[in-house]
């Protein structure tokens, strides 16, 4: 049984028969941690995407750590959107009524919208605002509506230039859960973290790039009984291990997370603006 992983810097991504891809990595010491890029490439040397990968201290260890690490999160979104700000739609997936999974949704709670600020109240606000709409679309058993059938329509009617999709994800090492941090330009599939996987966001299916950012909440049973008894399980497929202190963990996750979009998405504003406003 292979074993269920999010993350590229486990081998996830990678693909099967003739989609498989090959990864190139380069990995760089940061005060806070270490960044590891990942570039996806076909047997044919062609590139298909690329993922940032953060390890980490626990989430938010002080608060000079989270600002520094937020602005480098910030740095590397700027890298994988490439100059497609022009109007961001901004995504939290998942169901903020499950914790696991209420990462994205958490997320966007905080992400300044200012869609309609831009819009309508353009000339009072002299920091240049760039244009971002927010979005929690919640889950398919919620509305009876894929995401990615929401986020189409909501990105056409926004004229988004690109969309940042938020999401828990699924991690092979129980040492990740609030520890990692992804990030790539390939897209997602959101649900894919509890073995849900629905319609893919992407820039094929939505028209525009795709940045996804995840966090891994959880780990699939049956993996962590293979990583630690090192045999197959025959049991635990369907269920997943979540720590004990994941409202924490989403907590801090949540806050790091837009904090890192606002300061992605708005350069105009200081770490100190954002705080304010998003308080």
């Amino acid at each position: 049984m292979a074993l269920r992983t999010d993350l590229a810097i486990e081998g996830g991504g990678m693909g099967g028969g003739k989609k498989r891809y090959r990864a190139v990595n380069h990995k760089e010491r940061l005060p806070f941690g270490s960044r590891t890029s990942t570039l996806l490439k076909t047997p044919e040397g062609d590139s298909y995407g690329r993922y940032i990968t953060y390890e980490l201290p626990p989430f938010a260890a002080s608060a000079e750590s989270t600002d520094c690490l937020a602005e480098s999160l910030a740095d590397s979104l700027r890298g994988l959107l490439k100059g497609h700000t022009q109007a961001v739609l901004v995504a939290g997936l998942g169901n903020a009524s499950v914790t696991p999974d209420a990462v994205g949704p958490l997320t966007a709670e905080k992400v300044l919208a200012t869609r309609h600020i831009t819009g309508m109240y353009k000339d009072l606000f002299p920091n240049d605002l760039a244009t971002v709409s927010v979005l929690a679309p919640g889950v398919l058993g919620q509305t009876g509506i894929e995401a990615a059938e929401i986020l189409a329509s909501a990105a056409r009617l926004t004229r988004a230039s690109a969309v940042i999709a938020i999401d828990a994800l699924a991690a092979k090492d129980y040492a990740r859960i609030g520890c990692t941090i992804q990030l790539t330009d390939t897209g997602i599939s959101p649900g894919s973290g509890v073995g849900n996987c629905r319609k893919e966001l992407s820039k094929r299916t939505l028209g525009v790039p795709v940045v996804a950012v995840g966090v891994p909440t959880v780990v699939d049973a049956a993996t962590l009984m293979e990583n630690l008894t090192g045999q197959e399980a025959d049991t635990g497929r369907d269920l997943v291990v979540t720590p004990r202190d994941i409202d924490e963990v989403v907590h801090k996750a949540s806050c790091l997370l837009s904090l890192s979009l606002n300061l992605a998405l708005q350069p105009t504003l200081s770490l100190s603006d954002i705080r304010e406003l998003t308080v």
